[in-house]
Formats: structure tokens, sequence, C-alpha cells
């Protein structure tokens, strides 16, 4: 267990910079990938360290692996490179959709209050 290695700031950082929920994130990864005439099954839609963000967030913090810890330590350094997690714009200033849904794909919606 990692338990041990999630730390109080990791653990508030992790759920600071990600602000969907698992069930928002889910719907997210299938929406992504859907096409025209098909739809990835619920476990293979989304990046592999998206699929893993979700992962995470159904997890107890006992129960996370050092692999996870390793992937919230890149979801942090990620999201927080592309995003002014702090000052978020207002929705009619974000503009760049791109951007949004990269960010969306690891579990941080820019125009989302924080939690």
């Amino acid at each position: 267990m990692a338990d041990s290695r999630v730390d109080d700031t990791l653990w508030e950082d992790f759920h600071r910079v990600v602000n969907m929920t698992s069930q928002e994130l889910a719907g997210w990864l299938r929406v992504r990938d859907s096409g025209e005439l098909t739809e990835p099954l619920p476990d293979a839609a989304g990046p592999a360290l998206g699929r893993h963000v979700l992962a995470i967030l159904q997890k107890r913090r006992t129960d996370l692996t050092d692999t996870d810890v390793t992937a919230m330590r890149e979801v942090i350094g990620r999201v927080t490179s592309q995003a002014d997690v702090e000052n978020e714009p207002e929705p009619e200033q974000a503009g760049d959709s791109g951007r949004r849904h990269r960010l969306m794909t690891l579990g941080h919606d820019p125009l989302k209050a924080a939690r």
C-alpha cells in the first residue's frame, strides 16, 4: 500500500486539481472517444492516464498503490502546467475548448468551480 506515501499535501493537491467527480470523468471519457457509429467499452474509454485518474477517484486513500501515487503526481504537474488552477477564467473568457478538453481528460474542468 502507498498510504504512507500519500501525505496530506499530495492528497489535497490531487483533489484540488481533479475537480470532476468520477461519474463526470467517466462520462467525459466515453463521450470523448465515441464515434458516429461506435462507442468504446466503458473500461477502455479515454487515454490511459485519464482512466487511471478515474480509478484513483474510485479508491480509498488507504488502497492507493505506488503506481497511483506516481499518476497523482503526474496529473498534478500536467494540470498545473496547463491551467491556472487558482485563478480559472470566467466561462465567457475560457475560449480554448481544445485546452479545456485536454484538461478534462485528466479530471480537471477549468470552467467548473473548485470543490
